[in-house]
């Protein structure tokens, strides 16, 4: 086993602008590949990252100010993961290595979505049917929050982001900036994903699950669970700090994995934000569940903790909430914090007890409800593929909102695994979950509720875009549908679902005369 706490936590490069265009910053990224270190005893692993780093740069905007970002490849042709040719938009008509950039929890027009046959190769040689420019618009019309930028192409999205292909991507305001928060080297984005590897360093990732499936191979997988943790592309960092309060900006990148995080000795995480942005007020929680995709901006406060090495481990099952619990000696451990014995300058941050203002929503301000359901059936195959509304990616559209209407999306999860559903576009707020019969509801498609509707807790009552749908739950989301009509997707970011069926696309319709 590889021996933990051996390698300094990586910070990951700051992208400035390579120029200003009618005062707008336009930035360059090129996807290409490179090798990097990724454990001290582990000889460089090949890795795809955004200007050839794991995990990306990171983007540091403000809120309506409109940055451009051409998004170029130069990636190799052949990919170096098992591609699975059965796979909608992965097969062999389709260019092996193909990619496109999802700005996840960005408001964007449709054009710079990311939309996943919105693809392109390197050079623009060839592209999927839905690219428009290489170019792309965000306007960054919105609050201060936590976001990230990924791969989304079309049957591949699990092995492109598995390769590297993810980054942060924070927008600030004037709200945020005001708050006593601690700022600067005190700032911190951590990235934690899960990952395996050869004896050589190279990122294994399987070609069958278990057992194979017959007539297949390489064959898409249920879901996958690396043998380590990485945070900042890092396996089993450590990260000096001082005795002082350090803001943390958390994202699980993994593929499929959950976490539920808590550090030594019961220190607590005061979380200030959820997905997209600050809280009302600041929330302590000591088990930090953050399922893929979804982010956690908490505080940390070591300044009772001087000269001690704490630990953040995980406790989540895998898969979510149903499998085994980790080997506390391996994907239980996520990273260590080493304190020091004293401050370089006095800590005048605080948490102040009001963060921030936004609308409550209410369940009376909706147009329209819908209930959607989250389930399985077999494909040719024999293989489980997971379904939203049980349609398939290629069905036609069904969900058709228009611009400005207030829907509440029912997720009716008959599935025995939790399911982050993620919509792009929109911004939501969780109203509640519910638990129901789901014999009842299988054989007779008829829902009957078992108890009663439970708010959300205190953590998930911010802003959000992606929201934990658990097994024989009902659970109701509220959002506008604004502020640009046209072509989106809504998804389960477990990747692996995601490619293989589990993502529909929905449309924002202008309302007629």
């Amino acid at each position: 086993m590889l021996e933990q706490f051996v390698d300094r936590l990586p910070i990951m490069p700051v992208i400035q602008p390579s120029t200003i265009k009618n005062q707008i910053p336009f930035y360059e990224v090129t996807m290409k590949e490179s090798m990097q270190k990724l454990h001290r005893d582990l000889p460089p692993t090949r890795v795809w990252g955004y200007n050839g780093v794991f995990p990306g740069p990171t983007f540091h905007v403000f809120r309506n100010q409109p940055v451009h970002v051409l998004w170029k490849s130069e990636l190799p042709e052949k990919h170096f993961l098992p591609i699975d040719t059965t796979v909608h938009g992965a097969d062999h008509g389709a260019p092996e290595v193909r990619t496109v950039v999802h700005l996840h929890g960005g408001v964007t027009p449709e054009t710079s979505d990311g939309y996943p046959e919105a693809w392109f190769t390197p050079g623009f040689q060839r592209v999927g049917k839905y690219f428009t420019h290489p170019v792309y618009e965000y306007p960054n019309g919105q609050a201060a929050t936590n976001l990230w930028y990924h791969d989304h192409a079309m049957g591949i999205t699990r092995l492109n982001i598995y390769a590297g292909l993810a980054g942060m991507y924070i927008v600030h305001d004037k709200e945020e900036l005001s708050l006593p928060l601690p700022k600067g080297e005190y700032d911190i984005p951590l990235v934690i994903q899960d990952r395996s590897f050869q004896d050589d360093g190279s990122l294994y990732y399987p070609s069958e699950p278990k057992p194979p499936v017959e007539g297949v191979d390489p064959s898409v997988l249920p879901d996958f669970f690396g043998k380590t943790n990485l945070v900042n592309g890092m396996v089993w960092p450590y990260f000096e700090v001082e005795p002082r309060k350090y803001r943390f900006r958390i994202l699980n990148g993994a593929n499929a994995r959950f976490y539920v995080l808590s550090l030594s000795y019961g220190l607590p995480f005061i979380q200030i934000g959820t997905d997209q942005g600050l809280l009302k007020h600041p929330v302590a929680v000591r088990n930090l569940l953050l399922a893929p995709a979804e982010r956690a901006d908490v505080v940390i406060d070591f300044s009772s903790s001087a000269g001690e090495e704490l630990v953040m481990t995980n406790d989540a099952a895998s898969p979510f909430p149903q499998g085994k619990l980790p080997n506390p000696k391996t994907t239980g451990v996520v990273m260590q914090f080493r304190v020091k014995d004293h401050l370089s300058s006095p800590d005048h941050s605080r948490v102040p007890n009001y963060l921030s203002t936004y609308h409550v929503m209410s369940e009376q301000q909706s147009n329209n409800e819908r209930n959607l359901s989250l389930g399985m059936r077999p494909d040719q195959y024999g293989r489980e593929i997971h379904l939203l509304n049980n349609n398939l990616w290629s069905d036609p559209i069904t969900e058709k909102p228009e611009l400005g209407d207030v829907e509440i999306w029912s997720l009716v999860n008959v599935s025995n695994a939790t399911h982050p559903i993620h919509l792009h576009l929109v911004k939501f707020q969780i109203l509640d979950r519910q638990p129901f019969d789901r014999d009842v509801y299988e054989k007779e498609g008829r829902i009957e509720t078992t108890g009663p509707r439970v708010k959300p807790a205190l953590n998930e009552q911010g802003w959000k875009d992606t929201v934990r749908a658990n097994p024989k739950e009902i659970t109701r989301i509220i959002m506008t549908f604004t502020p640009y009509a046209g072509l989106f997707v809504w998804h389960c970011h477990i990747l692996e679902h995601e490619d293989y069926e589990m993502m529909r696309p929905y449309e924002v319709v202008v309302k007629g005369p």
